[in-house]
C-alpha cells in the first residue's frame, strides 16, 4: 500500500478542515459587512443587495463552520460567490488577479466541491436521526 493510499482513510478529516477554514474566512466577510469587524473601507448602511450578502456571508458561514444544512448551503453560497464575482469584479477587468475575484472564484469553486462531496467529518449533518 503506498504512501498516498494510506492517506486516503484521513480523507473526511481533511475535507473537514477546508469546510471549517473555508466557513471562517466566508464568516469573516460577512462581519466585515454587516458590524466592520475586521475593520474594512466599507462605511454607513448596505445597499439591499450588499446587505444580503452579508447574512448570506454570516449564516451561512456559520451554517457550513458546524455542517448543518451543508450540501444546499454550499449551493446556494456558490451562486452568490458566481454574481458578486461577475457584478463586482469583472466588470472592471477580464483577469481576476487584476480585478480582485480571485477569492470569489476561489470561494465559488470550493463551495461547488462541498456540494458534491458532502461536509467531511466533524459536521452536524453526519449525526444520525433519533
Amino acid at each position: 500500500m503506498s504512501t498516498f493510499e494510506r492517506l486516503s482513510a484521513y480523507r473526511p478529516y481533511g475535507l473537514a478542515a477546508l469546510r471549517i477554514m473555508t466557513a471562517l474566512l466566508f464568516i469573516e466577510h460577512g462581519t466585515m459587512k454587516l458590524f466592520g469587524f475586521p475593520a474594512s473601507q466599507m462605511s454607513g448602511s448596505l445597499p439591499p443587495l450588499m446587505l444580503f450578502a452579508a447574512l448570506l456571508e454570516l449564516i451561512g458561514g456559520i451554517l457550513l463552520l458546524v455542517g448543518l444544512l451543508t450540501r444546499p448551503v454550499a449551493f446556494l453560497l456558490a451562486g452568490e460567490m458566481a454574481v458578486a464575482y461577475f457584478m463586482a469584479h469583472a466588470p472592471s477587468s477580464f483577469f481576476p488577479a487584476v480585478n480582485q475575484g480571485d477569492a470569489a472564484i476561489l470561494f465559488c469553486f470550493v463551495f461547488l466541491y462541498l456540494v458534491f462531496s458532502g461536509p467531511g467529518a466533524f459536521a452536524v449533518d453526519n449525526r444520525k436521526a433519533v
